[in-house]
């Protein structure tokens, strides 16, 4: 049983080497690194764990405008993972992930939380979140939309290219979010003002 080896050069935005093995009578199969793509799953999954439970947690306690405007500040921080070449991917490929998620990802999240006020507190009153009973399904269904796209994805794109592109998706949906978010908490602080 003999085996060539092979090289095929891909061009996408830049160059990937593959290794393809052939036999004798079986086709070409590409072999990326099956711990890569294992790997990328265990922590998508992983990610999304830990957001819902970040989530869940956030619903617990008061709302400040500090705690709305960080997490995508964090965030943006992320970007600089495309100064380096193996991440970046065609600038309309970047813009539809990002407005896939500010556009579309994004409503479930808009629709299923607000803010309201709670005055049942001695201080005065303070900004809390308040979720709709589906907003946990809602995280939950958005983590295995994204985990199951992401698989998609790394057999088409390198390993890299998919987290760069799930990072806008994700950044452009926290993005509107948040946005919206402070929006709204500024509105509610402003009309509790003026009434007292």
């Amino acid at each position: 049983m003999s085996c060539t080896v092979a090289t095929v050069i891909e061009s996408n935005r830049l160059t990937m080497l593959k290794t393809v093995f052939t036999m004798p009578g079986a086709m070409a199969i590409a072999t990326p690194h099956i711990f890569t793509h294992v790997f990328s799953l265990v922590t998508s999954i992983a990610g999304a764990i830990v957001v819902l439970f970040w989530r869940v947690r956030e619903t617990r306690t008061a709302v400040s405008a500090k705690k709305i405007i960080l997490p995508p500040l964090g965030m943006a921080t992320g970007l600089s993972m495309f100064a380096v070449p193996i991440f970046r991917v065609p600038w309309i490929w970047a813009g539809g992930a990002f407005l896939c998620g500010a556009l579309i990802l994004a409503y479930p999240l808009l629709k299923t939380s607000r803010l309201t006020w709670d005055s049942e507190n001695g201080d005065g009153g303070r900004v809390m979140m308040q979720r709709s009973n589906i907003f946990f399904g809602v995280l939950v269904l958005l983590a295995v939309i994204r985990i199951a796209a992401r698989d998609y994805f790394d057999r088409v794109l390198t390993v890299p290219q998919t987290a760069g592109l799930f990072f806008l998706l994700a950044f452009g949906m926290i993005l509107r979010w948040r946005t919206q978010m402070f929006l709204e908490y500024r509105r509610l602080t402003a009309r509790m003002e003026h009434s007292e």
